[in-house]
C-alpha cells in the first residue's frame, strides 16, 4: 500500500522517531477527545430527558441518586425541627447530591480543557524538534539544499498539524459542552427546589 506523504498516516510513517512519538501522543489525545465528546453528548441527552420525565411526573431514570438523597433526608426526624427547617435541610442535602451527580457527569470537561490548552504546545515541541533536525542536517552536510532541510521541516509541519487536530475539537467541545452543562444545572436546580418542597 503506497501512502502519500501528505496523508496523516503517511506523515506519521515518514517522520523521525521523536516526531513519531509526539504525533502518536497527539493522535491518542485526539481519539480520547472524540470519545469524551460523544460520551458527553449522550450524558447530556440522558440527563435532560430524565429531567423532563421527572418534571412531568414520570420515571426519574438516571436521576435516582438525587431522589435517594432526598428520600433519605425526609426520613430523618430531628427533634424540635420546624417545617421550614426541615425543608431547608432536605433542599440542601438534595442540592449536595445533585452537585456530586453533575460533577461525575461532566468529568470529561477537565480532560478536554487539558487537551485544548496543551495540544498546541505539544505540537510546538514537535515543530521545534523538526526545525532543529533541519539545522542539524545543514551543519552535518554543510549543504542548505531542499533535500537536506525538507525532512525536518516536514516533521515540524506534521507535528503542528497533529497538535491542531487534537486541540481544536477539544476547545470547541469544551466550550459548547460547558455551556450545555451550565444550562442543565440551572434546569436541575429549579426542579430540585420544587421537588424538595413537595416531599419535605
Amino acid at each position: 500500500m503506497n501512502l502519500a506523504p501528505m496523508s496523516p498516516i503517511g506523515m506519521f510513517l515518514y517522520a523521525g522517531p521523536v516526531s513519531k512519538l509526539v504525533m502518536a501522543f497527539l493522535l491518542a489525545a485526539a481519539v480520547w477527545t472524540w470519545v469524551l465528546l460523544i460520551d458527553g453528548v449522550f450524558v447530556l441527552l440522558r440527563i435532560s430527558k430524565a429531567l423532563d420525565r421527572a418534571r412531568a411526573g414520570g420515571d426519574i431514570g438516571v436521576l435516582w441518586p438525587i431522589a435517594d438523597a432526598a428520600r433519605e433526608a425526609t426520613e430523618v426526624e430531628l427533634p424540635n425541627e420546624t417545617i421550614h427547617q426541615r425543608r431547608d435541610r432536605v433542599l440542601q442535602q438534595t442540592n449536595r447530591a445533585a452537585r456530586e451527580f453533575m460533577l461525575d457527569a461532566e468529568s470529561g470537561l477537565p480532560v478536554l480543557a487539558i487537551v485544548a490548552s496543551a495540544g498546541p504546545f505539544v505540537g510546538l515541541f514537535g515543530t521545534v524538534w523538526g526545525i532543529m533536525s533541519s539545522f542539524a542536517g545543514i551543519a552535518e552536510t554543510q549543504d542548505t539544499s531542499l533535500a537536506v532541510v525538507a525532512p525536518g521541516i516536514a516533521d515540524a509541519l506534521a507535528a503542528t498539524a497533529y497538535g491542531l487536530a487534537a486541540a481544536i475539537p477539544a476547545a470547541i467541545g469544551y466550550n459548547r459542552m460547558g455551556v450545555a452543562f451550565g444550562r442543565l444545572k440551572e434546569k436541575m436546580t429549579r426542579y430540585i427546589a420544587t421537588y424538595a418542597r413537595s416531599i419535605a
